[in-house]
């Protein structure tokens, strides 16, 4: 319930419907059911993409739980987002 909330108050979520679907809607058609009918095929493919990534991660689960996996996974993620914001430091000084 929260996550639907939190969409349906995001504005980018609007502001991404209104921008970027118009520019497939073809002419002559009913604007508001062909956009409709995008918005629902969007969504029906994040629900299939998310439901492929619990798919695909259930026969891990049992090595993702463990206390050194997520350290290491931290550790992984932490390191690559500081050689970010040192990329990010270094080219904004040239």
């Amino acid at each position: 319930m929260r996550g639907i909330l939190t969409n349906l108050l995001n504005p980018k979520v609007g502001i991404f419907y209104v921008s970027f679907l118009p520019q497939f809607i073809p002419t002559r058609q009913s604007v508001p059911v062909f956009s409709v009918g995008l918005a629902v095929i969007h969504a029906v493919e994040g629900i299939l993409w998310f439901a492929l990534l619990i798919a695909a991660t259930q026969p891990v689960l049992g090595v993702l739980r463990r206390p050194a996996t997520m350290k290491a996974l931290d550790r992984v993620t932490g390191t690559i987002l500081i050689a970010f914001g040192i990329r990010l430091v270094v080219e904004a000084q040239r």
